[in-house]
């Protein structure tokens, strides 16, 4: 592709993302546009007939399309106990403070397929915590939530999951956890009885609840500088003093703004408690 066919796919892009928030409003203008243009040709592959010109089109004139295309250029990808260490250090460090609350309120942002949520839904009924917690897991990908909402998963992933539940301090097994049928594993409806799901876009809305814990882990890396700031200082006005922050392993609060307002309980693993240097928030 020569310079010209680059720029001109880029004013497209530009184009498409103008489409999303005038005719829809949702506002792509904020991602990290190397990582926004990739799913965008992606998408344009499977279902703008190779150009992007047609999604516009697409997006434009029907109602329908919108959800393929939220559903194509958000990231839902995650896995149970995804990074073990980061469980183990939630279950280890952060679930005893927790256990001093009367009631212990964790908002789960960017839930995905829910794999994320169900984890810390384990940790919370092996610890004793889980009938006087409420999870809020939310997603502006309607498709995800509801596969993160019926549980069901390929039965492949199990053996993965179940080494990432034992790193991740598992006091059973992760089959416990679930039944298998056929080529699937559904999760047991126990670990949902605490569970709202909820849809909620970090790019627009604002705080959902007033938590404990916020996770949001692998999403900011998706974000722009400015879009990452907005969505911290939600979480931020989100929590209650000494509440817990836990992000991706790829993320940071280093170069934030917030960072000035949290600080480490393990910096290498990206959890955090609200009550830093300058804490405005009670």
């Amino acid at each position: 592709m020569d310079s010209t066919d680059t720029e001109l796919e880029d004013i497209e892009v530009e184009l498409l993302v103008r489409a999303l928030q005038r005719r829809h409003g949702y506002d792509f203008g904020q991602y990290s546009p190397a990582s926004l243009k990739r799913r965008i040709q992606q998408l344009a592959h499977t279902q703008g007939d190779g150009t992007i010109s047609r999604l516009i089109e697409r997006v434009l004139h029907e109602p329908g399309f919108l959800q393929v295309v939220l559903e194509g250029l958000s990231v839902p990808v995650s896995e149970m106990f995804r990074d073990p260490p980061v469980f183990r250090a939630l279950r280890e460090q952060v679930l005893p403070v927790l256990a001093s609350y009367p009631q212990i309120n964790i908002w789960q942002a960017g839930c995905a397929h829910g794999q994320e949520v169900y984890s810390l839904a384990i940790l919370l009924e092996e610890e004793g915590l889980y009938e006087r917690t409420q999870i809020y897991a939310t997603d502006f990908n309607e498709s995800a939530l509801r596969q993160a909402q019926e549980g069901i998963y390929p039965a492949k992933e199990a053996q993965l999951w179940s080494r990432n539940y034992l790193e991740a301090g598992g006091r059973h097994t992760l089959a416990d956890y679930y039944s298998a049928r056929y080529e699937l594993i559904k999760l047991d409806q126990r670990l949902r009885r605490n569970v709202i799901f909820a849809n909620h876009n970090l790019v627009a809305d604002e705080v959902f609840c007033e938590a404990q814990l916020v996770v949001c882990r692998n999403v900011l890396i998706y974000f722009s500088d400015a879009l990452q700031d907005r969505t911290l200082a939600l979480f931020r006005h989100s929590l209650v003093r000494g509440g817990f922050l836990c992000l991706g392993t790829r993320e940071s609060l280093d170069f934030a703004p917030s960072a000035k307002d949290f600080t480490p309980v393990d910096a290498g693993l990206r959890i955090y408690r609200l009550g830093g240097r300058s804490a405005v928030r009670g």
